[in-house]
Parts: structure tokens; C-alpha cells; sequence
């Protein structure tokens, strides 16, 4: 798994990375030179989406994602930890709702068969970055759900925004 971990980060990394290039490279050429690229900004699309599905996946397994979880802390360990399996159980659901919905759209793209506007890339071949991001983001869930079943793990773990705001606030940065 560490080889995933590892793959998601430069994946965002590297998308990230093009973004900046292709922007500003696209900046120079147009105020510099008067001239430009019309495939950029369709590019810096796809890195984006990329960059957009990869991330959702990386937010669920470092727990970046809110939520709000004030009730839940209240709970005692073993009754979080059943909130928590019903709340990943739900997430599931939805993901799988939308993988399922993806998966439909991009095999009508396939079908269509229309092309991206400024690139000459299939259309389905970029939309397939949807249903690949929530198979990985499906995948993230199910680790934690298989934690929270072994009891490697007593809860869903969120940002928790509260805290670093008061870190920031004790630290005299803003937030």
C-alpha cells in the first residue's frame, strides 16, 4: 500500500506541477509574445481533474475531509467506532452510486465517440478519470472500513478544524 500512498502524492505532485507550467508558460507567450496555445487551458483541465480525483482519494486516507464528528466525540470509544462503521458504510453507498453513474456516463462517451474541444484525445478517455478516481477513493474506504472492523482503529478520522484554528491562535498565525 505504501506504493500507492506514494503514487497518489506524486500524481498530485506532478499534476500540480504541469498546472503551474502550462499557465505560466501560457502567460509569457500571450503577454511577451501576443501569441499563445489554444490546447492550454483544455489541459490544465484534465491535470486538474486528475489532480481533483486523485485528491479526493488522498483526503480520505490522511483524513483531510471534514465532517462534523462533535456528537460522535462524545461517545464512548466502542459506540464511536459503530458511528464510524455506518458512516463509512454510508460513504460506500454513495461512492458506489457515483462510480456506478460515472461508469455509465463514460461508456456513452465511449459510444459518442466526440472528442475533447482543443486536443485531438477522445472525450471518455479524460471522463474516465472519475470512475478510476472513486474506484481508488472506494478502495480508501473500504481500508478504513476494514480498520474499523479489526479494531485497529476506534473511529473515522476527520480534519478537525477547531483544533487548528485554536493552534493557529496559540502560535499568533492566522488561519
Amino acid at each position: 500500500m505504501k506504493i500507492l500512498d506514494r503514487l497518489e502524492e506524486w500524481i498530485i505532485s506532478l499534476m500540480l506541477l504541469g498546472m503551474t507550467a502550462l499557465s505560466f508558460m501560457q502567460v509569457v507567450r500571450r503577454y511577451v509574445f501576443n501569441t499563445g496555445f489554444s490546447w492550454t487551458l483544455e489541459l490544465v483541465m484534465v491535470l486538474f481533474a486528475c489532480m481533483i480525483f486523485v485528491g479526493i482519494s488522498y483526503g480520505v486516507r490522511v483524513g483531510a475531509h471534514i465532517g462534523v464528528d462533535a456528537l460522535v466525540n462524545l461517545l464512548a470509544p466502542k459506540q464511536r467506532r459503530w458511528v464510524s462503521l455506518l458512516a463509512v458504510a454510508l460513504c460506500l453507498v454513495y461512492v458506489g452510486f457515483i462510480l456506478y453513474g460515472s461508469t455509465i456516463y463514460v461508456s456513452k462517451m465511449f459510444e459518442v465517440g466526440v472528442e475533447l474541444d482543443d486536443l485531438p484525445i477522445e472525450r471518455w478517455k479524460v471522463l474516465l478519470l472519475m470512475p478510476l478516481g472513486y474506484a481508488l477513493v472506494a478502495f480508501r474506504f473500504l481500508q478504513i472500513f476494514y480498520q474499523l472492523i479489526v479494531g485497529r482503529s476506534t473511529q473515522l478520522h476527520l480534519a478537525d478544524e477547531a483544533a487548528q484554528a485554536l493552534k493557529h491562535k496559540s502560535d499568533g498565525t492566522s488561519a
